[in-house]
């Protein structure tokens, strides 16, 4: 999608500081993080959100949620302690940027409710 602004940090068009990329998926640190540890998972494909992803779409939310985020919290130390995930998802849901992605955060005590 040509105005996604997702979709032009994928493709290189629009610089960020990586901590991980392969061939599905990039993550970034957020621009403006909420948590020391603050980065974006999202996929190189144009995925809307978590309601947009369909059955071709497994493989991908597999690595997302099962190769991907796992190693980032590893890589970046906060995996031990804790560390919370978040696809925020349509406009009630929060969700900002209409291309998937899933928050990162770590380093501190994530209280409940958020805020």
């Amino acid at each position: 999608m040509s105005d996604c602004i997702f979709c032009k940090i994928a493709a290189k068009e629009i610089p960020s500081t990586r901590v991980y990329e392969d061939d599905m998926v990039v993550a970034f640190h957020d621009l403006e993080p909420q948590a020391p540890v603050h980065v974006l998972v999202i996929p190189k494909k144009h995925v809307e959100s978590l309601v947009a992803l369909r059955q071709e779409d497994r493989e991908l939310a597999a690595h997302i949620l099962i190769d991907v985020i796992p190693k980032i919290a590893n890589d970046l130390g906060i995996a031990e302690e804790g560390f919370r995930t978040v696809a925020n998802t349509g406009d009630n849901g929060g969700q900002t940027v209409k291309h998937l992605h899933f928050h990162v955060l770590g380093g501190r005590f994530m209280k409940w409710p958020p805020g």
